[in-house]
């Protein structure tokens, strides 16, 4: 099995979970290849521009790396500047911009394959959260270049007629600013209300401007098709069409289970597909083989974040190194750090 470089460790996937993984260790004296098909916080770079997390700073830290803001709550930016300078700081090797293809060998003889090589490892670590994948609509027209699952800012929209899929906060988000950049923006809400998983300052800003009528709203509604121009409309009083030039699907994200297939990780036969791991070891079902944040959880994606999930690094690397399991805050429950985008 020839390899063009061989580490201890590689962690597949450079978001915050993965690079606390990598510092973690790193500082247990083995060597450790951090590897993303994308940018470093690739997520992060995605998420809207000066998105404010939904949490504090020293909550988002990782290392025991203070994370410096000059806002109460940091946003996009903040996060994006923090885990570069670790990352430099650690003098963690990254491999950024390589896709893994593929798992081959065992614990101890791994070979993690990659578009642009081979990578070999002891063990390996698999930290790839859930938001490069959308929950799709499966209607047709959903392919179209005006439709997006991903919202970035609001400015490309005045003047222009836009519909937002979803009900939690990154659709009740993107309705307000889209709302505020000019656009008219039309909510499509599967249940019957705006869901109460909204943030307290948020949600009420959004339903009194429904009530004046600013923001457009269809509850208990579902989209039929999509065309270059409308989108097509179930509702309680029959079909609707709607003008629009842009549409935000935001309705959620999971994880990439046809990749972690690709591994040999199975998943359980429960309703959230729970990737198999031993909650106590976070070892997958192949043996050398771990899983680190928020892909434990499934389909339920507000299970582990930043907050909590970063205590993985803590346990995964101590177990790595032959250290006893270390001794977790309660921070590990389920928490809410990042938009909901169910």
């Amino acid at each position: 099995m020839t390899t063009d470089s061989f580490f201890d460790v590689v962690v597949i996937g450079a978001g915050p979970v993965g690079l606390a993984c990598g510092l973690e260790v790193q500082r247990r004296g083995l060597s450790v290849c951090v590897v993303d098909k994308g940018a470093l916080v690739n997520s992060i770079i995605g998420y809207p521009t000066n998105m404010e997390f939904f949490s504090t700073p020293e909550l988002l830290e990782i290392g025991g790396y203070p994370m410096t803001t000059l806002h109460y709550k940091p946003l996009r930016e903040d996060a994006l500047d923090y885990y570069r300078r670790v990352a430099q700081t650690e003098k963690l090797t990254l491999r950024l911009y390589e896709r893994v293809t593929g798992l081959e060998g065992e614990q101890g003889r791994f070979a993690v394959v990659t578009e642009k090589g081979r990578i070999g490892a002891r063990f390996v670590i698999v930290a790839t959260g859930f938001y490069d994948v959308p929950n799709l609509l499966r209607v047709p027209g959903e392919d179209l270049p005006h439709v997006t699952h991903y919202y970035k800012e609001p400015y490309a929209h005045a003047d222009q007629d836009v519909v937002i899929i979803g009900a939690k906060n990154s659709s009740a988000k993107a309705a307000l600013q889209l709302l505020r950049a000019g656009a008219r923006p039309t909510l499509v809400v599967r249940g019957s209300e705006i869901s109460e998983s909204v943030k307290y300052w948020i949600r009420p800003d959004l339903v009194n401007r429904i009530k004046e009528g600013r923001i457009g709203c269809l509850f208990n509604s579902t989209v039929a098709r999509i065309s270059a121009t409308t989108v097509e409309m179930n509702t309680p009083d029959g079909p609707r069409t709607l003008p629009a030039q842009h549409v935000y699907a935001l309705t959620g994200y999971h994880p990439d289970f046809s990749f972690l297939a690709t591994l040999g990780i199975t998943c359980e036969a429960d309703a959230a597909q729970t990737p198999t791991h031993n909650a106590d070891t976070l070892e997958t079902n192949r043996p050398g083989l771990y899983l680190a944040g928020t892909v434990c959880g499934g389909l339920n994606t507000s299970r582990w974040f930043i907050e909590n999930g970063r205590y993985h690094a803590q346990l995964i690397a101590a177990r790595l190194a032959g250290e006893a399991a270390p001794a977790l805050p309660e921070v590990l429950q389920p928490v809410q750090l990042m938009p909901s985008q169910k």
